[in-house]
């Protein structure tokens, strides 16, 4: 018998969706990183997302989006940004109820990807993008503090 894939052990794409659903309605009302899924659909985006990580994880090869590299080209995503990304993933995949076993698992696989996301700086940014593309820049929020 073949050993278990990390996808049969966290429950298969059904749990993939559900953690999906919950990490991109966290994403979708954050105030830093909604910003950049703005005029995409969360439903698209969760999809994608499930796919990519079901076939990362042992199963089927079923993504059919572009290469995160490509994805992620003209987004000035930084190291910061990323960390804050994950938190959300975590704090999803504890809200569904993963072991922290599950969960750390997940996230190294997940993390295997920043490379491809995460920018050194914004004149590396600005030197592999474009002219013609349109670059996605989003400062980091003041936080607000009623006095």
């Amino acid at each position: 018998m073949a050993k278990p894939t990390l996808l049969d052990e966290v429950g298969g794409i059904e749990t993939l969706e559900k953690v999906h659903k919950i990490f991109y309605d966290k994403i979708y009302v954050h105030p830093w990183l909604k910003q950049f899924f703005e005029g995409h659909n969360q439903e698209a985006i969760e999809g994608r997302q499930t796919s990519f990580i079901a076939e990362k994880m042992g199963g089927p090869k079923d993504y059919m989006g572009k290469p995160l590299r490509m994805a992620h080209r003209q987004m000035y995503i930084t190291e910061e940004l990323f960390q804050v990304r994950r938190e959300l993933l975590r704090d999803s995949l504890q809200e569904f109820g993963l072991s922290e076993d599950l969960i750390e698992r997940w996230l190294r696989i997940d993390s295997a990807f920043k490379k491809h996301m995460v920018k050194d700086s914004i004149e590396t940014f600005y030197k592999d993008t474009f002219k013609y593309e349109k670059r996605v820049i989003v400062p980091k929020p003041k936080e607000s503090h009623d006095d």
